[in-house]
């Protein structure tokens, strides 16, 4: 999407710039503990490869990586329209968010108890005001923000295997565990790795994306449905969610239900690596339409690239939810188009509203992070989502943004984080 042009995008370019410095102004008031691994501009994505060499733990949070109030909430300027849609979407994520465990470290459930039940009698028309009342903002390590698109794919699929749907869709294999203490080593976060044990009661890494490819789950009765074109589904993989059309114009909507435990390996940085990402001759854009233009045009080496890609994402059927609502997150509630961000759990309460400022202004404003994903790693990493249909694909498929992010949590939260430090 080309960027605005006029008033609105210069009133939005300034507002970056009185919220960049107002960051710069504020003091640091959690700092993180112990030196801990630097977090880069572009996270390494994907789960973990299930078996390491023997390393004690790092936990990986928010509050190691450090901690900083933010400007008032008032001073972002919330537009009623933006307020209300997060709003709502806050609203939806409150019985949730009350009741889960927080990994980021930041907040207790019942910070959210106040702001939920106001949430849920608030007047829409106010909305702006419900956040400027009940939030102050948070920048999480230096605040710098990475932001990329995904939407609900549609392609051609069937429950039932015929001809022309030949590509397995899979449900949650029930030999995919983690590791029992002592069996193999932790991940970098603490948790056990993903696997199998083998015939023999030894742990191993999974079966990958190959693998499963050429068969190694095939006659398990795991199949849920079935694809036309395994580069489409590997993009709806990517996304995580999507909807199978049949011939007869059946729709068949499938939603993430796991991963095989690799690290999630991006093509798209592979083929910039091999050169081929780019403007020259014989080079293809570095967006997802410019990927699978290449792999329809080499299918022999976009095979070879997909499985590049060893990380591989498990489905199930969730055409029994309320189609209209759109594809379920995280938060097992509805994920809503320009609303939505997926982040990463350790550094941002699923539930929270993200006050995101970029250089693209499709995504400036307030968002919720009511979703995860196996690529959505680090601090301020996002994913925003876009919804469904063309326009969605185009968006999501181009969609990089940089720029800063805060975190709105409930008023009291960093005064009760400033003690526990002190002390």
């Amino acid at each position: 999407m080309p960027p605005a042009r006029g008033p609105v995008a210069s009133a939005r370019i300034a507002l970056c710039l009185l919220l960049l410095a107002a960051l710069a102004a504020c003091g640091q008031l959690i700092p993180p503990v112990g030196p801990g691994p630097a977090t880069p501009a572009r996270p390494a994505p994907g789960y973990p490869t299930p078996v390491r060499p023997s390393a004690p733990p790092v936990l990986r949070n928010a509050v190691l990586a450090g901690v900083t109030p933010g400007p008032s909430v008032a001073s972002l300027r919330l537009s009623p329209s933006n307020a209300q849609t997060s709003l709502a979407a806050f609203a939806a994520s409150c019985p949730r968010l009350i009741r889960r465990g927080d990994t980021s470290g930041l907040t207790r459930a019942d910070d959210w108890t106040g702001p939920c039940t106001a949430a849920a009698t608030w007047l829409a028309s106010d909305a702006a005001t419900f956040f400027a009342t009940w939030f102050e903002t948070a920048q999480v390590a230096d605040g710098t923000a990475y932001v990329t698109g995904y939407f609900e794919p549609e392609i051609s699929g069937v429950r039932t295997r015929q001809p022309g749907f030949d590509v397995p869709i899979y449900r949650l294999p029930p030999d995919l565990v983690r590791a029992r203490i002592g069996d193999a080593p932790p991940n970098t976060d603490g948790t056990q790795p993903l696997g199998r044990y083998d015939a023999n009661g030894a742990f191993t890494p999974y079966w990958d994306r190959g693998q499963i490819a050429d068969g190694a789950l095939a006659g398990q009765g795991l199949e849920i449905g079935w694809a036309a074109d395994p580069a489409e589904l590997f993009f709806l993989q990517v996304q995580g969610s999507g909807r199978l059309r049949a011939p007869d114009g059946t729709i068949m909507r499938i939603g993430y239900a796991g991963e095989n435990g690799w690290s999630y390996t991006g093509i798209g940085q592979v083929m910039r690596q091999q050169g081929l990402i780019g403007t020259g001759p014989g080079q293809y854009p570095g967006s997802m339409q410019g990927i699978l233009r290449y792999i329809r045009e080499h299918p022999v080496e976009g095979r070879a690239l997909m499985r590049a890609n060893r990380a591989y994402v498990f489905f199930r059927d969730t055409t029994g939810n309320n189609a209209a609502a759109g594809p379920v997150g995280a938060l097992s509630v509805p994920v809503t188009p320009r609303v939505t961000l997926a982040a990463d759990p350790a550094f941002v309460p699923l539930g929270a509203p993200v006050w995101l400022a970029t250089d693209n202004p499709a995504v400036q404003g307030l968002w919720v992070a009511q979703d995860t994903g196996g690529a959505i790693k680090g601090a301020n990493r996002f994913d925003s989502f876009w919804g469904s249909g063309a326009e969605a694909r185009t968006v999501a498929g181009g969609m990089s943004a940089h720029g800063r992010a805060l975190l709105l949590l409930p008023r009291g939260v960093l005064a009760r984080l400033a003690g526990q430090v002190g002390r």
